[in-house]
């Protein structure tokens, strides 16, 4: 009587869902047929009467000052260079300026030039892919939100190719499914990867997984179970490109486990301005009176700048014992908001703790000539992010002439700071201690053998520079204009 219950109700419930899944395609289907008619009455010709070709990246920060935007502006003069007949288009949330001003910031933050127009769509809901809208289930609220700001930029440009430079992969399908384009990537940083989900499995207590939840067994399980099945959606969304780039071996190594997409992915190093810092003179240290350690980076949590102020607060201890030359650690770095400047009150305290107040100074939002100085005259460059997706920063430190000291994973690990001919170019660490113990020896080598090592590493830096850039990601993107 059960069995003969249970079939009475399944068959129609199959039945239901059979239709409704016809329903839903019949409805996806009429909805690109739509797009596509809408396509063609917005379709104008170029002055050589043919229609040009429509190239789209969806950036909604396009004016920022940071390592993504260079990545953004180097791919649109690459592709202008390269294909004369076509438009080259931004979706952007930056409302409150203009075009002219977002162009003219490119040209004044990196030197960039773009030999055609851009044409700017300026998108109304960037609030739906802002963190602080999902204080719980951050990303897979952020990515939800995404598809309804890329509806939103559909709508409004439909173009030919679709290129997603900031890291929003559930925006692929739409555009390739619905507005029927040919889609690629560039991916930064991969939005969910393998090492977060081990941090979860193990309750490690960082920036991006709280104490309450490491303390609490079945919240930890629940979160990892979420972190799952995002990661299973991840994966769905982002084979769904085309093209697939991605700036360094550490999120290629993370992107082919979760995307299974190897065949149209490849590593294509982010446009690093080395040459501006490879005019910086190079020489040796004639007479050592102080010493200087550098830090550069944006004063975020994932940054780790208390590593770097306990390890060189051990290293001050280690120094106390002999007499040395005076050290300064130089924490450089860019303040966004509110929450950065407490950040930077927080780490002045932990230096007043530690008494190393006075050995330590922070210059925050400083001009690039000024940022040029501090490298020049730098010994050691320092840069402690764990598992950081490639390291702008680091290649800056090293193409300046500093003896780079970064953390023994990521993109420093694989990429960067990696034997240049067979010689050395920099060091790796992990913690506080061994932090203090390789600046402890860097200090402690003659100049003869910090010069060597500096040549070393400003030799290696080439192959990320803009002209590296531009072959490999032609190379990358060939496939999305044939």
């Amino acid at each position: 009587a059960c069995f003969r219950l249970l079939s009475l109700l399944l068959i129609p419930a199959l039945f239901l869902s059979g239709i409704l899944c016809l329903c839903l395609f019949v409805l996806l289907w009429g909805i690109r047929l739509w797009i596509q008619q809408r396509k063609k009455q917005l379709a104008s010709l170029g002055t050589d009467g043919k229609q040009p070709l429509t190239v789209a990246f969806f950036h909604p920060c396009c004016n920022a000052g940071g390592g993504g935007e260079r990545v953004l502006w180097c791919a649109i003069r690459t592709l202008q260079k390269k294909y004369k007949n076509i438009t080259c288009v931004v979706y952007t949330g930056d409302r409150d300026v203009t075009g002219e001003d977002i162009i003219a910031g490119a040209l004044r933050r990196f030197n960039i030039k773009l030999s055609h127009p851009v044409k700017f769509v300026f998108l109304e809901k960037r609030y739906l892919v802002e963190a602080a809208l999902y204080p719980y289930f951050t990303l897979l609220g952020q990515s939800l939100g995404s598809v309804l700001l890329g509806w939103e930029a559909l709508l409004k440009c439909i173009p030919d190719v679709y290129i997603d430079s900031m890291g929003y992969a559930f925006t692929l399908p739409l555009f390739k499914y619905m507005g029927g384009c040919r889609v690629g990537c560039y991916v930064h940083y991969p939005t969910i990867s393998t090492d977060m989900l081990s941090v979860v499995r193990n309750q490690d207590t960082r920036f991006n997984n709280a104490a309450f939840i490491t303390n609490s067994p079945l919240v930890s399980k629940f979160k990892l179970v979420y972190y799952y099945l995002f990661a299973f959606l991840y994966g769905l969304v982002g084979s769904c490109s085309d093209v697939v780039m991605v700036n360094s071996s550490w999120t290629l190594n993370h992107i082919l486990s979760l995307w299974r997409a190897a065949a149209c992915t490849s590593v294509v190093y982010p446009p690093c301005d080395v040459q501006t810092f490879l005019d910086i003179p190079l020489e040796e240290e004639k007479s050592i009176t102080k010493f200087s350690i550098v830090s550069v980076s944006q004063f975020r949590p994932e940054k780790d700048h208390p590593l770097q102020i306990r390890a060189f607060a051990k290293l001050l201890e280690k120094r106390r014992l002999v007499q040395q030359p005076p050290l300064k650690l130089i924490l450089i770095g860019g303040c966004r908001n509110q929450q950065d400047e407490e950040r930077v009150n927080k780490l002045r305290r932990l230096c007043e703790e530690l008494g190393v107040a006075e050995h330590v100074v922070f210059r925050i939002n400083i001009p690039f000539e000024e940022l040029k100085q501090h490298l020049a005259e730098a010994t050691i460059g320092l840069h402690t992010m764990w598992n950081e997706h490639f390291g702008i920063g680091v290649v800056e430190c090293m193409a300046a002439g500093t003896v780079i000291l970064a953390h023994n994973s990521g993109g420093p690990k694989l990429d960067i700071v990696v034997p240049y001919e067979g010689c050395i170019t920099g060091f790796l660490a992990e913690d506080e201690d061994s932090y203090a113990e390789t600046m402890a020896r860097i200090l402690s080598l003659s100049p003869e053998k910090r010069l060597e090592i500096r040549e070393n590493a400003r030799q290696s830096v080439h192959r990320f520079s803009d002209r590296h850039f531009e072959e490999t990601f032609l190379l990358s993107v060939e496939p999305l204009f044939k």
